[in-house]
């Protein structure tokens, strides 16, 4: 009997499904001599330090690096029942074979070994390896399963990614955390992402705007303009030596172009294109589409293929139409798709490229969430667009003289709209628009080479330089996946920080730590964030070195790189930061000190008054000038002294109290409390009373 073991329920669920399966247990689906259950993610995960050793509960230099010699695993929290339910399941006697039926991927091949292993389970392992959760497919990879053997080099892969993670993550985070004395998490992929965040940011900070002006010719329904001009002088200038004059057309260029249809999906191009349009995250993105994949309605989302394989044709065509008889790519005109355009052998890797599955034609779009429904659709255009004819126009380039000068104008004239129109009509259905969605394309009138224009309008124009724009998720995905590319070799496979699976975590863990910000759709560093960057070395920030180990990780997953060469390099860089890094800068220990908040100036000196744990006191150390919290004044009268009562005193040398108790009477009163500064080592304090009140 066959023990299927999947990455979660619902994928559990459908594969039982296809198969027969249909008794279920507690944990588990039992039938036609097969057993299904799942692992809930990952079930196992590597051990904390202080298991290798209790003195690794406190963070301490003396302590690092932190080595493990055996690596050791524990099971994650609140998930011991699910491992209970599987390693019963893999030790009853009529189980023969175990089915690697997690997510198929690097991420998969772990989260499954590591359950195998720490159930200390020996049996047989084979593998499904499918890209489509239809009964079909499922059916059709159970007939093709692989040997388990065949994937070692992914296990060791994915194995060796997490390692390198867990050695940088915990020793380059206690490293700088105890030299620091601030809490400062790093990592592998996310510090040197950070990095580029913090660069940009640096440009845009450090960006100075400089004017700029444009002379434009108005003449019948052309326009033409010069080229940049420095000073309003030189433009004025201009503008009076062409203003109602003769303009002639001196050269005239007309060029056929042609915009190919654009790629299928990968993961990281869906991600970009949503956050776009839609202005959704990385994880969101993934999230809706890994749902629409176990919905059955969208191949596997974690892919870094842009094509489909020539064994897909038949499929990919049926899908086309009914993609195309989808609202709003029904009224499409002339479609006539060319499914070669997206197939390609070579260039698809574990998975093909993102497209719908036959069960759209079943669907009931109408039905879906609003952002699985936005994706689907969004996959939909890109298939339809793949598939479609090129678009075509001519482009024009009219230059004009007017008096001595050159001005260009420059047009469009459209020949086929192709695959554009597909597209038009996707964007003109949602409801929200883009800045691209509202940019049209100028058509260039009718104009010969020679032709004059008399009396022409010269206007000018203001313009000014404007900086880099903050990183978006769609411009930080795609700077992650270039990132350190022209340091690479030409063969490199992987390049970039992360994989396509993993970019979305990485961009919300620096969320959630602190250490970058949305607002609206840009991502900000923090000023943690700014500060980590300028303390750590640029081995731990630069993006190549992250980018060549992504590379060696790909290699080591097809078998052509030796894993523990890898972990060898990994190690000698965690130890070789424990040593080159044995104390803080001390110019950038004060970075991390948080910005003192002045409630006044000083009576005495003038400078700022900041609040201690026990008094106000004077930024100058040499001053003197003390309000402290415990005074008599305040305690005999149940009241503390707070910072706006402070504020007042230093700015209106009096404050308003209420509820000041009286010991005499005891009852509470309202007073004004005047400040008295002697000069002397305490500060006294008067009171002044209400006279419609009375005395206390």
């Amino acid at each position: 009997m066959q023990l299927i073991i999947a990455e979660k329920p619902s994928v559990a669920m459908s594969i039982a499904s296809a198969l027969g399966a249909t008794n279920k247990k507690d944990g588990y689906i039992e039938g036609n001599n097969l057993l299904v259950s799942w692992c809930v993610g990952h079930l196992v995960s590597f051990a904390e330090a202080s298991i290798y050793n209790e003195q690794h509960k406190k963070w301490r230099y003396e302590d690092l690096p932190i080595l493990p010699q055996e690596w050791q695993y524990v099971l994650s929290p609140g998930k011991e029942t699910q491992f209970a339910i599987l390693k019963n399941l893999m030790e009853r006697a009529d189980v023969t074979e175990l089915v690697n039926a997690c997510d198929a991927g690097r991420e998969g091949e772990l989260i499954f070994r590591l359950v195998v292993n720490m159930a200390g389970c020996h049996k047989p392992i084979s593998r499904l390896w499918i890209s489509s959760m239809e009964d079909s497919a499922i059916r059709d990879g159970f007939a093709e399963l692989k040997p388990g053997a065949d994937f070692e080099p992914l296990y060791a892969s994915a194995l060796c990614r997490s390692k390198a993670d867990w050695l940088i993550g915990i020793n380059a985070t206690r490293l700088f955390s105890v030299l620091y004395h601030k809490t400062l998490n790093v990592g592998r992929v996310q510090t040197p992402t950070l990095a580029m965040l913090c660069e940009r940011e640096r440009k845009i900070t450090g960006f100075q705007k400089e004017k700029y002006h444009h002379v434009r010719l108005a003449f019948e329904e052309t326009e033409a303009i010069s080229e940049k001009i420095p000073t309003l002088e030189e433009a004025q200038t201009m503008q009076t030596a062409c203003h109602q004059r003769q303009a002639v057309c001196v050269s005239l260029e007309k060029e056929q172009k042609t915009v190919k249809p654009p790629k299928l999906f990968d993961l990281t191009t869906l991600q970009r294109e949503a956050n776009r349009i839609f202005g959704y995250t990385a994880k969101q993105t993934l999230d809706y589409a890994q749902s629409l994949y176990e919905r059955k309605l969208l191949t596997y989302p974690r892919t870094d293929s842009k094509y489909l394989t020539a064994d897909m044709m038949e499929t990919a065509s049926c899908v086309v139409h009914m993609a195309a008889s989808v609202s709003p790519f029904e009224s499409c005109s002339n479609f006539f798709p060319d499914v070669s355009l997206v197939v390609s052998d070579k260039d698809v890797s574990d998975h093909h490229a993102i497209i719908p599955t036959m069960e759209l034609e079943n669907s009931d779009l109408a039905a879906l969430p609003v952002g699985e429904r936005n994706v689907l659709l969004l996959v939909c255009c890109k298939l339809l667009c793949a598939v479609a004819e090129s678009h075509t126009f001519e482009a024009v380039t009219a230059v004009f003289t007017c008096g001595e000068y050159h001005f260009t104008a420059k047009g469009k004239n459209l020949i086929c709209e192709g695959w554009r129109e597909i597209d038009r009509l996707f964007r003109a259905s949602l409801k929200n628009k883009t800045e691209e969605d509202t940019e049209t394309e100028s058509t260039m009138p009718s104009v010969v080479e020679g032709q004059t224009f008399e009396n022409v309008s010269a206007s000018i124009t203001e313009h000014f330089t404007t900086p880099p724009k903050p990183y978006t998720e769609d411009t930080l995905l795609s700077a992650m996946e270039s990132a350190g590319k022209e340091d690479m070799p030409e063969d490199a496979e992987r390049k970039g920080l992360g994989t396509p699976a993993t970019r979305a975590s990485i961009i919300e863990k620096l969320v959630s730590s602190g250490f970058a910000e949305r607002k609206g759709k840009s991502l900000i560093p923090t000023k943690d964030g700014s500060t980590l960057i300028e303390i750590l070395p640029e081995v731990l920030t630069s993006p190549l070195l992250t980018a060549e180990w992504e590379n060696a990780l790909t290699q080591i997953a097809k078998g052509a790189a030796d894993p523990d060469s890898f972990m060898q390099d990994i190690e000698r860089m965690a130890k070789g930061l424990c040593v080159t890094y044995y104390s803080a800068d001390n110019d950038k220990k004060a970075l991390f000190e948080p910005q003192k908040e002045s409630l006044g100036i000083c009576p005495r000196c003038g400078e700022p008054v900041y609040e201690g744990k026990k008094n106000f006191y004077c930024g100058n150390r040499g001053c003197g000038f003390v309000l402290w919290k415990n005074d008599r004044f305040w305690t005999s009268r149940k009241k503390d002294l707070t910072k706006k009562m402070v504020s007042d005193f230093l700015t209106k040398g009096k404050t308003k109290v209420k509820g000041l108790y009286s010991e005499k009477k005891d009852k509470t009163y309202d007073a004004v409390i005047v400040m008295e500064d002697t000069g002397g080592k305490y500060i006294n304090f008067k009171t002044e009373f209400n006279k419609e009140k009375g005395a206390r």
